[in-house]
């Protein structure tokens, strides 16, 4: 019996699929859940549903953009999935790719989503590159104060091991050696 089997992605395991899910569900007999980046190498789950999907079977997605990563991906992927006999569809633009008008609307919604992709990774670089230059520190807090790093230095050059110093700072000595370099702090890394 031919299946309508959904698939939604969400980038981090914080991000709610609620969205996704409601527009799915009641068009779905099933719906697989992914949660990780689209550039990504492997995605597990939408592998192992488009092996699992077999003629007369349709594959739901509620936006292009959760299942493809670009415009060559999602043309190469709907061609597979046709010559398999099996239908997609995309559901918040009603699209039905087994018609010319359909295909050629998919083939342009693509290169749109692709597009929009690029131009918000462009603006995310633009925004961080702004916020560097204005001295913003990114990224996550340092785990060692300046201070902290001096008086480690002063306690390796007494003859303190890293490891028992790292320790008592309640980091690993990897980031103790680490904090060392970046205020160019030299101690003997064979204590």
């Amino acid at each position: 019996m031919a299946r309508k089997v959904g698939y939604l992605r969400v980038s981090t395991h914080e991000q709610c699929v609620d969205r996704q899910s409601d527009g799915l569900l009641p068009h779905c007999d099933e719906i697989h859940v992914e949660k990780l980046s689209a550039v990504s190498r492997s995605r597990p789950v939408y592998e192992s549903v488009i092996a699992g999907l077999s003629p007369g079977d349709t594959f739901i997605v509620w936006d292009l953009d959760r299942a493809y990563r670009s415009a060559i991906d999602a043309l190469a992927e709907l061609e597979k999935l046709r010559s398999r006999g099996v239908e997609f569809r995309i559901l918040n633009m009603n699209v039905d790719t087994t018609t010319p008008m359909g295909w050629a609307f998919y083939a342009f919604a693509s290169i749109m989503a692709e597009v929009e992709r690029r131009t918000l990774s462009q603006r995310t670089k633009e925004g961080l590159a702004a916020a560097r230059r204005r001295g913003k520190r990114l990224g996550r807090p340092p785990k060692l104060t300046d201070a902290a790093v001096r008086k480690a230095a002063t306690r390796l050059k007494r003859g303190e091991k890293l490891q028992a110093v790292a320790g008592s700072l309640d980091v690993a000595p990897w980031t103790l050696s680490r904090a060392l370099r970046k205020v160019d702090i030299s101690y003997d890394q064979h204590r």
